[in-house]
């Protein structure tokens, strides 16, 4: 067996992940992915349609193509498929806002997180009301994002009344009915995003077989016989217990044999961690003090529950989601 040669790559790699991140944010932020929308450009012609020095153009111009967001040749720059469907705003998910939340609030949260490290106290957001708007343009990109991949890689065909419980966007449920024309879906989220989960179901044609009620997340109990229950982006915000009681609330409202899908990030014990889970175990502490949770100890308050767990979905550049059987 060859024993393999260490090298500094890996270390140097993340070490200087920041700055590429950073990149990442300019480019988009000055509008270098949308100006490529249309077809290929010269450093000059990006320097103009962004209105910044052809230096910093060709900078970030670099950057992006050296890491594979952007093609090169003969002296232009044209979008890879990525850059085209996610950073140009031409595609089904723009992630413009998400990014701009990265940068904007999450990347200044994380210049203390040795603070947070050394302490174990959790971080707080202090936000204007500007900023409280960029924070949940990002994350409600970020869950879109979510919604897509999830009704890319899960069969709804099978189901046909769903309940999606305590969540903050309907994006999943709507990309769920939008695979399934048979599906209705009765939402059940805190009375602030009710209003908004109305408006968002009837804008995206599926008003008629969608619900709204309102409802504490953490006691609510929905009651019902749903042959589909989604907790989406919920675990993460609260404590243990209050998800043993959510999850027991869950499998009130499902018949026998219903699925469960509980999206979120989590860390796992298996020997390869996922990446994804990890660092947002980071951000979420960072960020507000909640929580990423170990995928055992969620499936221990599953059982408690009543429900059989049965594996794990993973979503690119998402988290992942427990599948679970009402038992």
């Amino acid at each position: 067996m060859t024993e393999s040669t260490a090298t500094p790559e890996r270390i140097l790699d993340i070490a200087i992940g920041f700055m590429g991140a950073k990149q990442l944010f300019a480019a988009s932020r000055i509008g270098l992915f949308a100006a490529l929308a249309d077809g290929g450009k010269s450093v000059d012609e990006l320097a103009e349609a962004t209105g910044r020095a052809p230096r910093q153009v060709r900078i970030l111009a670099d950057s992006m193509a050296a890491q594979g967001l952007l093609e090169r040749a003969d002296g232009r720059y044209t979008l890879a498929a990525d850059a085209a469907a996610y950073l140009a705003g031409t595609g089904e998910v723009d992630l413009t806002p998400f990014l701009a939340f990265l940068n904007d609030i999450s990347y200044k949260q994380w210049l203390d997180y040795d603070a947070t490290v050394d302490t174990d106290e959790p971080g707080t957001l202090e936000l204007d009301e500007a900023g409280w708007g960029r924070f949940m343009a990002g994350v409600m990109t970020y869950n879109v994002l979510h919604g897509e991949q999830l009704s890319e890689n899960f069969d709804f065909s099978p189901y046909r009344s769903a309940l999606d419980l305590g969540g903050l966007s309907p994006a999943f449920a709507i990309g769920a009915m939008r695979q399934n024309p048979d599906l209705t879906t009765r939402f059940v989220f805190a009375p602030d995003f009710t209003d908004s989960v109305r408006q968002a179901v009837d804008a995206a044609g599926v008003g008629d077989r969608s619900t709204v009620e309102g409802g504490d997340t953490a006691t609510v109990q929905p009651g019902g016989e749903h042959d589909l229950v989604m907790v989406n982006h919920v675990l993460h915000r609260f404590s243990a217990e209050e998800n043993r009681g959510i999850l027991a609330n869950a499998r009130g409202a499902a018949a026998d044999g219903a699925k469960l899908l509980l999206l979120d990030f989590y860390l796992d014990d298996a020997e390869a961690q996922r990446k994804i889970d990890a660092l947002h175990a980071g951000e979420y502490y960072n960020i507000d003090g909640t929580v990423v949770y170990p995928e055992s100890e969620v499936n221990e308050w599953l059982e408690a529950a009543g429900w059989r767990a049965e594996g794990a979905v993973e979503l690119p550049g998402s988290p992942r989601v427990l599948v679970a059987t009402a038992v």
